[in-house]
C-alpha cells in the first residue's frame, strides 16, 4: 500500500512548517519515518510544490516522483483533490491501478508505525471504504457557544446539563486516513462502511502553531524521542 504525505510550501500561519526543526528533525520526517517502518506500507510519496520540502524528504527516505502543480498548492486548494491527483498520475505514468492508500499528514509527528498498521488492519478487517483517526472530545459539543465580535455569547433554549448525561463525541485528529481509490474519487471521505481508528490525545497533536510546536516538543521528550 502506498502512504502519500501531502506538504506544500505556502504555510501562512507557520512559514515552513513542514522542514521546521522539531526537537532537532524537520517535521515531515516524522511522518517518513513512521511509514517506512510499517508494514502493509510498500512506498511512501510525498506530494509537494516546494523545492526545499522535496529536498528534506528525499533525505529522509521519501520519493518524489513528481512535483504538485501550483493549482493544488493554494490556501483555497482541497486536499482531497491533491489525493485524486496523485493516484490517478501515478496509474498513468505506471500503468498500474491503485486500489487503496493511505495519506499521513506531516502535521501529525506523534502518530507511530503502529497506528498506521493498526489502521490499516482495521481498514483489511472490516473491507472498509475508509479509516479516519479520531481522538475524543474533551467536553461536550454542547458546552459549546457562539460569541459575537464583541464577546456576546449567544444564547440558545437548551439547558447544559452535566458531562456525563452527553454521549462521548470524537473529531478527526489530521493523523490517518486509509482509502479505497474508487471511493476517494468521489470526493468524500466517509461511507456507511467507514470506520474510525481511535487514538489517545497525547498522540493527537496536530501542529499549526508555534504553541503546537512546543506541546510536540514536550512529548517528544517526556517519551525520549
Amino acid at each position: 500500500m502506498i502512504a502519500i504525505i501531502p506538504a506544500r510550501g505556502g504555510s501562512k500561519g507557520l512559514p515552513g512548517k513542514n522542514i521546521r526543526l522539531l526537537n532537532g528533525k524537520p517535521l515531515i520526517a516524522y511522518s517518513i519515518e513512521a511509514a517506512l517502518k510499517a508494514k502493509f506500507i510498500t512506498e511512501v510519496i510525498v506530494s509537494t510544490d516546494d523545492d526545499a520540502i522535496a529536498e528534506v524528504s528525499r533525505k529522509a527516505g521519501a520519493g518524489i516522483p513528481f512535483m504538485r502543480p501550483a493549482e493544488l498548492a493554494l490556501d483555497s486548494s482541497m486536499a482531497i483533490d491533491t489525493y485524486t491527483y496523485t493516484v490517478n498520475k501515478l496509474e498513468r505514468e505506471r500503468n498500474v491501478k491503485i486500489n487503496e492508500i493511505v495519506v499521513l499528514l506531516p502535521t501529525s509527528p506523534l502518530r507511530t508505525s503502529g497506528d498506521i498498521e493498526q489502521a490499516v488492519s482495521l481498514f483489511k478487517g472490516k473491507d472498509a471504504d475508509s479509516v479516519i483517526s479520531f481522538v475524543e472530545e474533551d467536553h461536550p459539543i454542547a458546552w459549546h457557544k457562539q460569541i459575537d465580535n464583541e464577546n456576546k455569547i449567544k444564547l440558545e433554549s437548551k439547558p447544559i446539563q452535566n458531562r456525563q448525561q452527553y454521549d462521548k463525541t470524537y473529531y478527526p485528529n489530521g493523523s490517518i486516513y486509509v482509502f479505497k481509490s474508487d471511493v476517494l474519487r468521489t470526493g468524500n471521505y466517509f461511507t456507511d462502511k467507514s470506520y474510525a481508528y481511535l487514538m489517545p490525545r497525547e498522540r493527537s497533536v496536530d501542529i499549526d502553531t508555534a504553541f503546537d510546536f512546543d506541546l510536540a516538543t514536550f512529548y517528544l521528550t517526556r517519551n525520549g524521542s
